[in-house]
């Protein structure tokens, strides 16, 4: 864990989360992960939203890690999850965090990100969204066979036990390979990184509810749950490009559907970016949160 960071409990929305928190300002930075990840995933960002003002935190959601694990498939519904999100950002206001409030996602998280600011659960200030598309764009893209096969696991995920299994076996050595084998620069994921990783996929239940999110949703969400279409909301897309999940045409139009809206690309930086390139990823949010111009990409 970086210098800094601490791992408190949070009670939200009924359920008790497991949150690494650095600084203590008024203002809030919430992180959301994605999938396979876990709070550990921001451990590069918590010290420079800190550095900042911002309180920043990055729970374990709901399933994850150490955090509460409700059973069965209705409970890790969008609808759920969005509740989570709003009862944690309720949390830090009752514990003084009342200023601004920067919502930052990846993957899953930026799905949820997404949802949440199109439908105004919370006043949001401003968005930070890495290699997670609009939820109109997706839901797009989705009809495309380019994109269709890209997601092959959504539909794998939706076999019973199977699934469990096959990421369970040889000490979770898929869960490692997924984040391995994906990052364009390796050297980011050493096996101290991926065990993290590793472990958590393998508390009891754990991996079960993981995959339930992909369950729950199945049947697009990402076209049909918000509200509205177009953002308001400050927002800054950052993208890997060498994403092998998601295409870099799933951001074609964001500008289109986003008033206040600022793109950047990292070229041959995988879907991971936070974690495989976390200077040029922290250099781009200080300045975006400053009101600085957002540097390009330069490895």
């Amino acid at each position: 864990m970086a210098p800094g960071i601490e791992t408190i409990r949070v009670a939200a929305n009924g359920l008790e989360f497991a949150v690494d928190t650095c600084g203590d300002g008024r203002k809030l930075a919430l992180c959301l992960h994605g999938f396979p990840e876990s709070r550990f995933s921001w451990r590069y960002q918590l010290p420079i939203l800190a550095s900042l003002g911002y309180t920043a935190w990055a729970p374990d959601l709901r399933g994850y890690g150490e955090s509460a694990r409700p059973k069965g498939v209705a409970a890790y519904r969008i609808s759920e999850l969005l509740k989570d999100v709003a009862g944690l950002i309720d949390a830090a206001r009752a514990r003084g965090i009342d200023g601004e409030i920067v919502l930052i996602g990846h993957d899953w998280g930026g799905a949820l990100g997404w949802f949440f600011v199109l439908n105004a659960v919370r006043p949001i200030d401003r968005f930070i969204v890495m290699n997670l598309p609009h939820p109109y764009l997706f839901g797009r893209g989705l009809r495309t066979w380019r994109q269709l096969r890209r997601s092959w696991y959504i539909f794998f995920f939706q076999l019973p036990v199977l699934p469990e299994r096959l990421l369970a076996a040889d000490h979770a050595a898929r869960i490692a390979r997924a984040f391995r084998g994906m990052a364009v620069d390796k050297s980011r994921f050493p096996d101290a990184v991926l065990d993290v990783y590793r472990r958590n996929a393998l508390i009891p239940g754990a991996l079960t509810a993981m995959i339930n999110w992909y369950r729950a949703n199945f049947r697009n969400p990402f076209r049909n749950l918000a509200s509205a279409r177009h953002l308001a909301v400050p927002t800054l897309m950052l993208w890997g490009e060498r994403d092998s999940a998601l295409g870099r045409e799933l951001t074609i139009g964001t500008e289109a559907l986003v008033e206040n809206f600022t793109l950047r690309y990292l070229p041959n930086v995988s879907h991971w970016v936070q974690q495989e390139a976390p200077e040029a990823v922290n250099a781009m949010i200080a300045a975006w949160l400053t009101g600085k111009p957002v540097p390009e990409y330069s490895p």
